[in-house]
């Protein structure tokens, strides 16, 4: 009941127009979709610990976060990409000085049955079967069965994110989408629970999720890359592919409130917080 009652509070706090850096005892967040759970996590805690102290936090994506920093209608931009020169640009102009804070990382694990003899796959392996081009294990050197795509549902970011840096390898030109056969599910837990039951199976999920009852694939940039398993360690020396920085951006070096509110999401707890939703600290 009292977390219900949290992300109500942060909905109607978002939609007050004076709360947007204005009330000196709340902080107005806004940005990356996939950060989203993340703030939102990291507010219901911090408001916990500081009931007189308010966190909105809402989506709408990086590019959204960064544009509301600069027009001045939030006070942390949360993005998962580093702001564009463009933007700080504009940012300049009106009087806005971005300042990075990497808060964590992002690292998602491809994981198949532990009966699946595959372990290794490169990235252009993982585009072709995650589109559908690749429909056969056997194709990549296993049991004669057809390959079952699990992914999250098309509103997470995790989906997106695998999309734009799996599937279509970086390229905004690319219109690579996922097989029509993919499986859409609601949660990383039911992507975990799936393969767990079914030897044909593959999904990705942040490395929280990876168990025994899972088995994490290799993952090597081309045929020419060393294959890297997703660790916390791999991640944090931007050794394995399919991982990113994420950040917040304030208006100068963080001051006050806004301070206080990202020393606690670099703090231990803080960072546990990260550990919990499935992204990588980086302390």
């Amino acid at each position: 009941m009292f977390k219900k009652l949290c992300f109500i509070l942060v909905i109607l706090l978002s939609l007050t127009p004076a709360f947007a850096g204005k009330d000196k005892n709340a902080v107005q967040i806004k940005g990356s979709d996939t950060m989203v759970n993340l703030g939102q996590a990291w507010a219901e805690k911090y408001m916990q610990e500081n009931p007189d102290e308010f966190v909105a936090v809402t989506g709408g994506g990086s590019g959204t976060g960064l544009s509301s920093l600069i027009s001045g209608t939030c006070d942390i931009a949360m993005s998962s990409r580093n702001i564009k020169d463009k933007e700080i640009a504009l940012a300049k102009q009106k009087g806005v000085d971005p300042y990075e804070v990497k808060v964590a990382l992002d690292g998602l694990a491809v994981v198949v049955n532990p009966k699946n003899p595959i372990s290794k796959m490169t990235i252009d392996q993982l585009a072709q079967v995650f589109t559908g081009k690749i429909s056969n294990w056997k194709e990549l050197g296993g049991q004669d069965s057809k390959i079952v795509v699990l992914s999250r549902e098309v509103n997470s970011g995790t989906h997106v994110y695998f999309k734009e840096h799996v599937l279509r390898k970086n390229d905004p030109a690319s219109q690579e989408e996922f097989a029509p056969s993919a499986l859409m599910l609601s949660s990383s837990q039911a992507i975990a629970d799936e393969v767990a039951g079914n030897p044909a199976a593959i999904g990705y999920y942040g490395m929280g999720y990876i168990s025994s009852k899972q088995k994490a694939v290799q993952v090597a940039k081309d045929n020419n890359s060393e294959y890297v398993a997703p660790s916390i360690d791999n991640v944090v020396k931007g050794r394995y592919p399919i991982s990113r920085p994420l950040f917040v951006y304030t208006n100068d070096q963080p001051q006050g409130l806004v301070k206080k509110f990202v020393d606690f999401c670099l703090s231990k707890e803080g960072q546990d917080i990260v550990l919990k939703t499935d992204f990588v600290p980086v302390k």
